[in-house]
């Protein structure tokens, strides 16, 4: 095995009983005893297009000295489908020196353009209407240095958008949620409601470190990202000048509500209407995300259903196969179409999101070797 000739193949691409030798990232390392008490081996390997199992049943000894947690291993392994997921037999290992390697080929990132999350996010910022919210989120966003560490943070490390970029994608997500809310209900404060939207989380750009696989900082496991994220924002009101009192409340209200109940991290529960919308939404968007990651990880599982999915406590129905749904004869809905007036109302309220893709973070950051150990992210599970 050679490492710097070795082929790259993405974790996505692996098929069934295929042979593999590639390069890949060692997210989690654990030795067990089977019951024959012969000692085995289980690594969690990774690249940018997800994870899989590892298994090393032979001279244990010998391959746990070579490598360690977040090294780069070349592996010879066979292919194989364990009870509906992906699993790789690994016959040999060697580890790879980083500077034979390009992280870009390692690290999970958004699918969306960091350009076109940069364009919505600005769209968003000007329209505005309340000028001390604006400055307040104009000296978070036009801040290069900050904005560089809230566009690559994943949004957590387990449940939800765990990947760089997640923290934006995230945000811009509850936003346009947000948005959509303030537009139904003319009682809402949308500025207000925007305004925690994008700084809710905004305390994850110093919780979690992710250099190579998302762990939390010694400042998130003693402190978290609210409490965290309340004191970046008094930081930032106090450079500004005659920022209004109870604004300053509020919008930090919005922060430290934003799980909603106590059980679940909120140091306050949400005691004004944008704070039970921003609750709301933020959770659903985290959901989405987390359920719908949970089914595409396991393309290979047969049948109808996911495997059971710990943190939500349950399995989740992924509906019939494409096979199953073709032999059904189709039946046809008709649709009214909604009234032009709808429809115009609709295009104004989401033109601005429909902005053509650029290069993604994942095409940026290929082919450099970053040292994301200097930059510090991030936060817990809940959203």
């Amino acid at each position: 095995m050679n490492e710097q000739t070795a082929k790259i193949v993405y974790i996505d691409q692996i098929k069934e009983r295929d042979r593999v030798e590639s390069i890949f990232l060692v997210r989690d390392k654990i030795t067990a005893m089977a019951k024959n008490g012969k000692p085995y081996m289980t690594l969690k390997i990774m690249d940018r297009t997800g994870e899989v199992e590892g298994r090393i049943w032979d001279q244990i000894d010998r391959f746990s000295s070579m490598f360690e947690k977040n090294d780069f291993i070349l592996v010879s392994a066979k292919a194989s489908v364990y009870m509906g997921k992906m699993q790789l037999i690994i016959q040999d290992l060697k580890k790879v020196e980083e500077k034979f390697v390009s992280l870009g080929d390692f690290l999970p990132v958004s699918q969306r353009s960091t350009v076109e999350m940069r364009i919505e996010l600005d769209t968003i910022l000007d329209s505005l209407t309340n000028p001390h919210i604006e400055a307040l989120l104009r000296s978070f966003f036009d801040d290069p240095d900050f904005f560089a560490l809230y566009n690559k943070a994943p949004a957590a490390k387990a449940m939800h958008h765990v990947f760089l970029g997640g923290l934006l994608e995230h945000s811009l997500a509850v936003a346009a949620l947000a948005d959509d809310v303030a537009g139904r209900y003319q009682q809402v404060n949308r500025d207000l409601l925007i305004c925690g939207a994008l700084l809710h989380d905004v305390g994850k750009v110093s919780e979690l470190s992710y250099q190579r696989s998302f762990d939390y900082t010694d400042e998130g496991k003693l402190l978290g990202h609210i409490v965290i994220g309340v004191q970046m924002v008094e930081d930032r009101i106090r450079q500004l000048t005659d920022f209004p009192a109870e604004l300053s409340m509020l919008i930090k209200h919005l922060l430290l509500s934003h799980h909603g109940q106590y059980d679940f991290g909120s140091p306050k529960r949400p005691k004004f209407l944008e704070a039970v919308i921003l609750n709301f939404v933020d959770d659903l968007d985290s959901k989405i995300n987390g359920v719908q990651t949970h089914i595409d990880k396991e393309p290979d599982r047969e049948g109808s259903w996911t495997s059971y999915h710990r943190l939500y406590d349950r399995y989740f129905y992924k509906g019939s196969s494409q096979s199953e749904v073709a032999e059904k004869s189709p039946t046809v809905v008709a649709v009214p179409a909604p009234p032009a007036s709808e429809k115009k109302l609709f295009r104004e309220n989401r033109k601005r999101y429909d902005k053509p893709l650029g290069a993604t973070l994942g095409d940026q950051i290929k082919e450099k070797n970053l040292n994301l150990f200097s930059a510090i992210t991030e936060k817990g599970e809940n959203s």
